[in-house]
């Protein structure tokens, strides 16, 4: 398999505007000339692996930081936006898609705004909307794509409130000591707690200063829903700046990221990061070990693996997706090169969807995506049960995997054989380049098909180069 070249100008540009220097002490800095480096910050060349050592050796910085970030997502987004049909006369190829997603972002960026502004007023006629005929109706994202693509973007890694949440942390222990300083805290304000039995969650009266938390509500949920109200209270100065410097388009989208942040601060409180980094390497990545050590979830658990992206103290790039069970996603990042559909579900061949047959037990697989990149995926069902005989049971099913080359870091390598099977998966349908998937569900809509009413063969119709 050819070795996919790095064009990475502008994070170099980035690198050098950080360390305040001039391109001429850049290169010097880098060992190479003043042209050359001229040339690979505007993409004319790609990033040299004497210049990636250099980068490394001389600023101490993290490689990775160049090879997975903002670009490849774009360049994800904008395949699944023009495998739309109203797309049909052209489609780039992908060299040119990295170029616009690694020179001109912004372009990008308004061309994924200018698609999903399209796709919404498609739908919005397809169904009839009745708010069509109203004067108010913009063709803005719905206020929850707009927070999801904050985070997605933000590589779901926040560091600001991440460091406050370790910064809270402190040296207390896991589990217990974090709880007793959320309440220790909530009493100093005047606040006092309650586990009763009540359908909701968690409510917090400002007017009385009652803080009430569901005693059916499972241990762990209870420890994070405490600290996601300890954020609210305490860390609301925080929490607005950085409301502030990412200027949602809409009340409800700011009041639906704070909600965000507070969920992010109890993620990083109850897992604090360079503590829950180390457990995570001693105990190769093994959930139900550092659940057990945390007093987390499983999926908090995989969850907070897949955001451990902090400059200069990495852990290893996970994805984490969450399906339901019709197979939608609920949740998506990526720390990987893998990166999730937009819209719609995730490949069926995915193991995540399976987990939903063996619930409680972990499934482990090795697949490789259209690319040619590999990747061991964990994947297990999670039930949310509301404590109560009569009370529905949320179920999902969550994948957390990694780059094959990581797969010795992780306890669920043991007993595999790298050298074995490696399921052929893909994004999405829409987009997927494989002609012979028994799977497909509808055609690749960039590629021409050929239809023989004479022959069937696994697809009703055959895919053209």
């Amino acid at each position: 398999m050819a070795t996919q070249k790095l064009y990475a100008g502008v994070k170099l540009r980035e690198i050098r505007g950080r360390l305040s220097l001039t391109q001429k002490a850049f290169a010097d800095k880098l060992g190479v000339s003043l042209p050359y480096l001229n040339q690979m910050e505007n993409n004319h060349r790609p990033v040299s692996a004497a210049v990636v050592l250099a980068l490394a050796q001389e600023f101490g910085l993290d490689v990775t930081e160049l090879t997975v970030g903002e670009s490849e997502r774009l360049v994800s987004d904008m395949r699944e936006a023009l495998a739309d049909p109203v797309f049909t006369a052209l489609t780039p190829p992908l060299a040119d898609l990295r170029l616009a997603a690694s020179n001109a972002p912004a372009l990008a960026r308004a061309f994924l705004d200018l698609h999903r502004a399209y796709r919404q007023s498609h739908e919005r006629l397809a169904s009839l909307d009745e708010a069509l005929g109203r004067e108010d109706v913009g063709l803005k994202p719905s206020p929850w794509e707009e927070v999801r693509d904050f985070f997605h973007y933000c590589d779901n890694y926040i560091d600001a409130v991440d460091r406050a949440a370790e910064n809270f942390a402190g040296s207390a222990e896991p589990r217990r000591d974090v709880v007793q300083l959320a309440q220790d805290l909530l009493r100093q304000r005047g606040i006092s707690l309650h586990y009763e039995d009540g359908d909701r969650v968690r409510h917090f009266d400002p007017a009385t200063r009652r803080l009430m938390i569901s005693h059916r509500a499972q241990d762990a949920t209870q420890r994070f829903q405490l600290l996601h109200q300890l954020a609210l209270l305490t860390q609301n100065d925080l929490l607005e700046a950085t409301l502030d410097l990412a200027r949602f388009s809409t009340p409800e989208a700011r009041d639906i990221a704070k909600i965000g942040l507070a969920n992010y601060f109890a993620g990083a409180a109850l897992l604090p990061y360079r503590v829950f980094l180390q457990a995570a390497r001693k105990t190769r990545h093994d959930l139900e070990r550092l659940a057990e050590l945390f007093g987390a979830s499983i999926e908090q658990v995989a969850h907070r693996l897949s955001t451990l992206q902090r400059p200069g103290a990495k852990g290893i790039p996970f994805f984490f997706v969450r399906v339901d069970q019709a197979g939608t996603i609920t949740k998506r990042h990526s720390a990987t090169r893998l990166q999730f559909a937009r819209f719609g579900g995730a490949c069926p061949l995915w193991n995540v969807h399976q987990a939903f047959e063996t619930p409680g037990k972990f499934l482990r697989q090795f697949v490789e995506t259209p690319d040619g990149v590999r990747y061991l995926n964990v994947a297990r069902e999670v039930s949310k049960p509301a404590g109560a005989f009569l009370a529905p049971v949320r179920r999902y099913a969550i994948g957390l995997g990694c780059e094959v080359q990581h797969a010795a870091d992780l306890v669920y390598s043991d007993g595999l054989d790298p050298r074995g099977r490696f399921e052929p998966i893909g994004i999405s349908c829409r987009i997927c380049e494989r002609t012979n998937c028994h799977q497909r569900s509808i055609p690749p809509l960039e590629r021409r098909l050929r239809v023989d009413p004479n022959t069937r063969d696994l697809l009703p119709y055959e895919i053209a180069d």
